[in-house]
């Protein structure tokens, strides 16, 4: 039964991270723990059937790998593109555009 409280401390400390953090990386960690949690809650309950926890765990593994993969791509280009990582500058400089947009419209 521990594993269960284990895996919702790290659902709660990812969910806290998502609601408290502004940088990218620290976002894409939270993400993070809340996936291992929830892969974690599920193999375990699954240890009844072995074979389908088993087939599970590489499932949620690879899955998790190829989404990690894409999300830190994606992360490197924002940072390359606009020079920040952190979301409220990102914010910021994409309503500043629009606006920017909107006016040219209108001229």
């Amino acid at each position: 039964m521990d594993y269960v409280i284990l895996s919702m401390v790290m659902l709660a400390i990812g969910v806290y991270g998502l609601l408290t953090k502004r940088h990218l990386v620290k976002l894409f960690i939270s993400i993070e723990l809340i996936a291992t949690g929830a892969t974690l809650n599920f193999v375990m309950l699954g240890l009844n059937s072995l074979g389908i926890s088993q087939a599970y765990l590489i499932l949620a593994f690879s899955t998790d790998t190829a989404v990690s993969a894409v999300i830190l791509a994606l992360l490197v280009i924002v940072s390359k593109k606009y020079g920040t990582s952190d979301i409220s500058k990102l914010v910021t400089r994409e309503d500043m555009e629009n606006v920017e947009e909107t006016a040219e419209a209108e001229q």
